[in-house]
């Protein structure tokens, strides 16, 4: 979500949040984002779904509180756009701006968290 878009929410009543924009993300921040599990998984969910999912949709095995840590870390670290749709908290992959900044890095970090489930058997 570009400071446009947010912007525009903000000017139609619609509660917006904070993202950073795509010239602010940073490969470091990027990478402590997916370092986590749970933030790996919720990507790996993101990217397989193609589009857009509200919180609920990707159950994790965590608190509410800690989901909600979680979505906020990867929004504020560029990795994932969140906006309100009625009460519901959606979220979308940043995929564009990610692939334009660092390009085959969330190719590379799915195919590998793929490769990892399928020899441990994880999720």
């Amino acid at each position: 979500m570009t400071t446009e878009t947010a912007v525009a929410g903000a000017a139609s009543g619609a509660r917006s949040l904070p993202h950073p924009e795509r010239e602010d993300i940073r490969l470091a921040q990027v990478l402590h984002a997916l370092a986590d599990p749970m933030r790996l998984r919720i990507v790996c969910a993101l990217a397989a779904a193609e589009g857009e999912l509200n919180c609920a949709d990707i159950e994790l095995p965590v608190s509410k509180s800690t989901c909600t840590h979680h979505y906020r870390v990867l929004r504020e670290h560029g990795v994932i756009q969140q906006f309100y749709r009625g009460t519901a908290k959606m979220n979308g992959l940043r995929r564009a701006d990610l692939d334009e900044l660092f390009p085959g890095l969330i190719d590379g970090v799915l195919r590998a968290a793929d490769l990892q489930e399928r020899r441990l058997g994880e999720r």
